[in-house]
Order: structure tokens, then C-alpha cells, then sequence
């Protein structure tokens, strides 16, 4: 398995393959890192997917990893949206660039992360018809009542939310043209895995879980191609099963 550490535009990403296996017909899956976390935390999900014949893209998120700016959890968390926002651009980057590098020469390919990786991810399904599958760790389809959730939280915590009124507003409706809850019909019928632990309360159970069951009619035919991982005692950390059923569907629905 060769990572190789690389920039692309102005993302620094790791580049994982097989080299002697690995071809611009070879499936890929580009991976998403959590809040706080970095590309290279995630590697045992690389190394699952690489054996399984995938090229593997996990690059760092903004103010993230090589990217980061000393910012405490206070004004992360603050910033978290922009974040995701500029993940969802930047994952559309690196399609485009695989497409210009000769690395993808197939449809083949799939979006996958976990916690503001997968909440990253879902908001990519929304608006990028070119992702086939997608395995969505500890995610969250409902972007305007988390973003809402968020920022009571913070308040809560006697930190004022730095955005007037009519920010407020243009930010939640940014948010609701990302939010897959809203539009559950851009899910397309493509194949999605849910994992997601019933004892999370940073990235809730519940909204996820409702999400699911609401789109179950659109995929009546052909039921195989979603799926709902529930664990019954995880809180906000995927299990090993839960990586090795993610990695599998994304695998599976690739091939």
C-alpha cells in the first residue's frame, strides 16, 4: 500500500493505492475526516478499502490538519459550517481533478467520512449527481436543525453567536439548499449506507435515523441499495464493524 502525501490546488490530501493493482479504471473513494480530526487518522478505513482494489483520496479539511490555525473548540465550532461549505466545494475540486490527472477513468466513484466527514458527505449527495455510493458515518441529512442545535449549544455555554440577524438568516438558508432533509429526492435512488450509534449526542441518532425511514418508499424496488447500521450501545465513535460495513458497501457498490 503506498500514501503518498500530496497538494492538490491548495488541499493537502493523502493519495493511497496499490500500485501494483491500482489503474485509471480502478474504482475511488475520496474520505472525509471528522471535526478535530485529520486526513491521517483515518487510515485503517484506507487500508480496507485499498485492499479491496479502491484508490483512496482523504484529504484535510479547511483549518484542519496542515491546515490549521490554532483556533481553540470554541472558534472551530464557531466556523464549523464554513467548513463543511468548503469541503463540498473542494470534494468537487478533486472529482474534477481526478477526471484531468487520468485517474478516474469510470463512474465509478464514491464519497464516505465520518461524523462532520459524513455530515460533509450527505450535503455532497445533494448536489453532486457524478457520486454512486456513499457510506455515512455518525452524519446528519438535516443541516438547518443541527446548525440551530449548534448554535443553542454554543449560547448555552455563555459564548454569543458573532452574526447579526440577516446573517443569521442567509447562512440557514444556504444551509437549506444543502440540506438533504429538505430534498430527499436528490438522493437519486443511489446506494447509501447509514451507520450511526444510538447513544451520540454530538451528531444525534434521531434526525438521521428519521431521515432514513422517510425515503424508504423511494427505494421500494430495489431495497438493497440503502441501508441503516443501527448500534445500539456506540455513542459518537464508529465501531470496528461499523468501519468494516462501510468499507465493504463501499466495495461491493463499486465493483
Amino acid at each position: 500500500m503506498k500514501v503518498d502525501q500530496e497538494t492538490w490546488g491548495n488541499i493537502p490530501l493523502l493519495h493511497i493505492y496499490n500500485e501494483e493493482t491500482i489503474n485509471a479504471e480502478s474504482p475511488v473513494v475520496i474520505f472525509l475526516h471528522g471535526f478535530e480530526s485529520a486526513k491521517e487518522h483515518n487510515l485503517h478505513y484506507a487500508y480496507q478499502l485499498v485492499n479491496k482494489g479502491i484508490r483512496v483520496l482523504m484529504p484535510d479539511a479547511l483549518l484542519h490538519g496542515n491546515r490549521e490555525e490554532n483556533l481553540d473548540s470554541i472558534q472551530l465550532s464557531l466556523r464549523f459550517w464554513e467548513i463543511v461549505l468548503t469541503s463540498i466545494e473542494e470534494v468537487n475540486y478533486l472529482y474534477k481533478q481526478l477526471k484531468e490527472r487520468g485517474l478516474l477513468a469510470t463512474d465509478k466513484i464514491g464519497v464516505s467520512g465520518t461524523s462532520m466527514g459524513a455530515i460533509v458527505t450527505m450535503g455532497c449527495l445533494k448536489v453532486y449527481p457524478w457520486i454512486k455510493t456513499a457510506a455515512v458515518m455518525m452524519g446528519a441529512p438535516a443541516y438547518v436543525e443541527l446548525a440551530k442545535a449548534q448554535m443553542a449549544e454554543i449560547e448555552e455555554k455563555g459564548f454569543k453567536i458573532p452574526l447579526s440577524e440577516k446573517e443569521l438568516d442567509k447562512m440557514l438558508t444556504t444551509l437549506s439548499y444543502f440540506d438533504m432533509s429538505k430534498h430527499p429526492e436528490t438522493m437519486a435512488g443511489r446506494s447509501v449506507l447509514f451507520w450511526h450509534g444510538k447513544k451520540d449526542h454530538m451528531v444525534p441518532f434521531a434526525p438521521a435515523y428519521a431521515f432514513y425511514e422517510s425515503i424508504q418508499q423511494d427505494y421500494a424496488e430495489h431495497t438493497d441499495d440503502i441501508t441503516f447500521i443501527v448500534d445500539k450501545k456506540a455513542g459518537h465513535k464508529v465501531s470496528r464493524s461499523g468501519m468494516l460495513a462501510g468499507t465493504k458497501w463501499l466495495a461491493d457498490h463499486l465493483a
